[in-house]
């Protein structure tokens, strides 16, 4: 077999594995709540949300995939080496936060390894001096404006869901509210599977379109059928494997929750993320989310909300894009040090 085929077909299996890896990793965003609020068992809400990160395949188009292959990182620097050794740091990151039970984020895993490795090629050809020509900056400059913006729209937005709840209903019973919003929630846990699915999913078809290009075998940066269906069927597949320790943090732990904050939480974030998808930007849906479930959780009195554990949320946040790109950065340099070069 060709060695570059079977270079891009290893890095092709690898790009669907951290696909998986999102669709376990970040299965809590969308299932958290209802599984809090148990409106679903956990075996239910996981099936629910699978089918619908998978359902949103043709939903927005691939403008978030061009983004991160083509939009953030200059393709002249980019070899299928770098996006393997973004890929196996953005895993390895993943994999440390899931086991410590931390909703870190794998788009931003994902991002900070991709930058990490190409970074370490430049400074490998060019000298460490040059490393930063490897970043687009006009690329950046919005996904990193909306990585601060996206999660702070999901708690504003809801905050102000629950005011306009408690005022609707405000001639009935708890008990009666429960009641409708159990039923509510299975469209906003369905919304919010739908749009993780439609950002999320986009990031792997980016990175498989990138290895694609750059060893030759397409012209233009298109994402083809193929991608968008193996992309979406992997994190599908990885929804439907869990992800238990990450739900407890954002569905028990960050604050207590009742199918009409579920609701709320549920369809703020699925908004926030949906407008970052049409505007071709790719976002944390796990800081999404847990910024729509502070604001829910806020509006009742401050100290409803457990600011030990969003604080820790926050931590892994900011420490994700360097961590991954100091993982991907060092995978670089034993490719580059194995092959010589």
């Amino acid at each position: 077999m060709d060695p570059t085929l079977l270079l891009v077909a290893t890095i092709i299996l690898i790009a669907l594995a951290f696909d998986f890896i999102n669709g376990f990793h970040d299965a809590a965003n969308s299932i958290a709540t209802v599984v809090s609020t148990r409106v679903l068992t956990p075996g239910q809400a996981v099936a629910w949300a699978a089918f619908f990160n998978f359902v949103a395949a043709f939903s927005f188009g691939t403008g978030v995939a061009k983004t991160i292959g083509k939009g953030m990182i200059n393709l002249e620097y980019v070899t299928p080496y770098v996006i393997l050794a973004g890929l196996i740091g953005a895993i390895a990151w993943d994999l440390l936060t899931w086991w410590m039970g931390l909703p870190t984020s794998s788009s931003h895993a994902l991002m900070g390894g991709y930058a990490g490795a190409a970074m370490a090629h430049v400074a490998v050809v060019k000298g460490f001096r040059n490393s930063f020509d490897a970043i687009l900056t006009s690329g950046w400059t919005m996904t990193l404006i909306f990585i601060v913006i996206a999660p702070l729209i999901g708690l504003v937005l809801a905050y102000f869901l629950m005011i306009a709840v408690y005022w609707i209903f405000r001639n009935a019973t708890p008990k009666r509210m429960d009641v409708w919003f159990r039923r509510a929630q299975l469209v906003s846990a369905a919304m919010l599977s739908w749009s993780h699915g439609t950002n999320d999913a986009q990031k792997t078809m980016g990175i498989i379109t990138g290895v694609l290009v750059t060893a030759g075998y397409m012209k233009t940066f298109s994402v083809p059928v193929w991608v968008i269906l193996s992309a979406h069927a992997a994190i599908a597949l990885g929804t439907l494997s869990g992800g238990w320790r990450i739900v407890h943090t954002m569905g028990g732990r960050l604050t207590r929750l009742k199918p009409r904050s579920g609701f709320c939480a549920e369809t703020a974030a699925a908004c926030s993320i949906l407008l970052a998808t049409h505007l071709h930007l790719p976002v944390s849906t796990t800081h999404v989310t847990a910024g729509a479930i502070t604001g829910v959780g806020s509006i009742q009195r401050l100290k409803a909300v457990r600011w030990g554990v969003a604080a820790n949320i926050l931590w892994a946040w900011v420490l994700t894009i360097p961590a991954s790109a100091v993982a991907g950065w060092l995978c670089m340099l034993a490719f580059s040090a194995l092959l010589g070069k």
